[in-house]
């Protein structure tokens, strides 16, 4: 009986997560897993110094490379498991309201974006919605109020070329715990055309852009009354700030 408790717990709790699994160029779908790097389960990576922390825990990898222009919109897909909602009953697809936390996403420049490792690569920030305190909106709830849709554009003065594209969705509720934090993220493969300009000089490296007592991984976001509204304060973004142009 234990067992099957235990096992219960488990599976509702990975009803709860979510997979980025599907990219958009704008407007365009993709393929289910066409160009991604991305787990084969919904569980979260929760020790920002694993390996697991820069494209998810090992799982599919695409050898496809999906062209696309500097400035395009990219959308990614989040569903709780791969294919989309698990039906009617899934009501908390693509990912439980409770896990609030911020979105972002970043680019590294590769050689080979199929073979490359994400692991060595050189990361920059090119989005992030965080925590809006006038109407205690998280990213998570603009993702799921999206059907599941991040979206945002690509920079228009990076150089041409091969990149990966790591997205990252962290749920913070429980969080007041070292460990706590959940890190949802997969990168896609993606070649730039048409762009213009240079790298930026300042890059971080998954593992290694976050430590597990950083003040925006091991956080309380609850104020009063238990509500995740960061008792009215702004959210100490994670990692470097976002590139502009």
């Amino acid at each position: 009986m234990r067992f099957l408790v235990s096992a219960l717990a488990l599976a509702l709790t990975a009803d709860a997560h979510c997979i980025f699994q599907k990219l958009s160029v704008n407007g365009q779908e993709q393929k289910l897993l066409d160009g991604l790097r991305a787990p084969s389960d919904n569980n979260p990576v929760q020790d920002p110094s694993s390996s697991g922390i820069t494209c998810g825990a090992d799982g599919t990898k695409s050898s496809t490379v999906i062209p696309v222009k500097a400035g395009d919109q990219i959308g990614a897909w989040y569903q709780h498991v791969i294919g989309g909602s698990q039906g009617p009953a899934d009501a908390d697809n693509p990912i439980a309201s409770s896990h609030k936390g911020p979105i972002t996403a970043y680019l590294a420049a590769v050689d080979s974006a199929a073979s490359a490792s994400a692991s060595s690569a050189k990361w920059f920030k090119i989005f992030e919605d965080t925590f809006d305190p006038s109407s205690k909106q998280w990213g998570v709830d603009h993702m799921i109020a999206n059907d599941g849709w991040v979206k945002f554009s690509l920079p228009t003065c990076i150089p041409d070329g091969e990149y990966l594209l790591r997205v990252e969705t962290l749920a913070l509720h429980s969080a007041y715990a070292q460990n706590g934090a959940q890190f949802y993220t997969s990168c896609a493969q993606l070649k730039v055309s048409g762009g213009s300009g240079s790298l930026p000089s300042s890059t971080v490296s998954f593992p290694g852009a976050y430590t597990a007592t950083d003040p925006s991984v091991m956080i309380n976001i609850y104020g009063t009354g238990g509500v995740a509204d960061m008792g009215g304060q702004q959210y100490p973004a994670h990692g470097p700030a976002v590139f502009k142009c």
